[in-house]
């Protein structure tokens, strides 16, 4: 075997290594069932401290239902900053341009209008990461619709959510995924939160026609799942495609 296939297996197999650790994939699912777990136990002060793993706000007074609540938000959101989104920048300019998402994505998640000592740094970092997720985020909801059918959910009651609520986030693209999945589980999302003490009232997104319960989280987790795989094999059909000069 010649040294050229030799390296070119090697740069593939480095690549698709470094795109592997800028998705979110196992760690949204894993962290999140520890929550789920947690809350099946009865504890609620283990799925608090699990919870405080992966959101940013206060969790040591949450109740079982607010609990559930911000492991779907997370979860939601999760599903463009932590999958869509990567892959998205990673079928465009490969593992380099998949990286270079994920040090934006990190950045605003360490400093996004966190510090009023730094804000113009924060709000430097939160609206690029506004920008980069901005396209991805409107393709995940042609992603959610189909889930959400393959799912056993109605995509009709999930589009209808997202038209009338996707935008009531303060985030241009969060909202939308969290109204997908408000919208095909029927339940509500928003309201309050409170971040360092401080409350912030976030604008309710869904209609609350189920009450929260936490066989949501693990709908939730299977959404995420089907959504990134879905996403997965559609960009690699569309990549071949294009590599062949078929879209071209």
């Amino acid at each position: 075997m010649s040294a050229q296939p030799v390296f070119f297996l090697l740069a593939a197999a480095i690549s698709i290594i470094i795109i592997f650790t800028s998705l979110s994939v196992k760690d949204l699912g894993v962290e999140s069932l520890l929550v789920f777990s947690a809350l099946k136990e009865g504890n609620l002060n283990k799925a608090r401290a699990s919870l405080s793993k992966i959101v940013g706000r206060d969790t040591a007074k949450l109740d079982e239902k607010e609990i559930i609540r911000a492991t779907v938000e997370t979860v939601a959101e999760g599903i463009v900053d932590g999958i869509i989104s990567p892959l998205f920048y990673a079928f465009l300019g490969g593992a380099s341009l998949a990286m270079a998402y994920k040090a934006i994505n990190t950045l605003d998640s360490m400093v996004g209008y966190k510090n009023k000592q730094y804000i113009n740094f924060g709000w430097a970092a939160a609206k690029i990461d506004d920008i980069a997720n901005y396209i991805p985020a409107r393709l995940s909801v042609i992603f959610l619709l189909l889930t959400s059918w393959l799912s056993g959910y109605s995509p009709v009651k999930a589009w209808n959510i997202i038209i009338r609520d996707g935008r009531k986030n303060p985030s241009p693209n969060s909202g939308l995924p969290e109204a997908a999945i408000a919208g095909a589980l029927g339940i509500r999302l928003g309201g309050l939160n409170y971040y360092d003490s401080t409350a912030v009232q976030k604008p309710h997104i869904g209609e609350g026609i189920n009450a929260l319960d936490k066989s949501h989280i693990k709908e939730a987790i299977k959404i995420a799942y089907i959504t990134s795989g879905l996403f997965i094999i559609t960009g690699a059909v569309l990549f071949q495609l294009i590599q062949k000069g078929r879209f071209l």
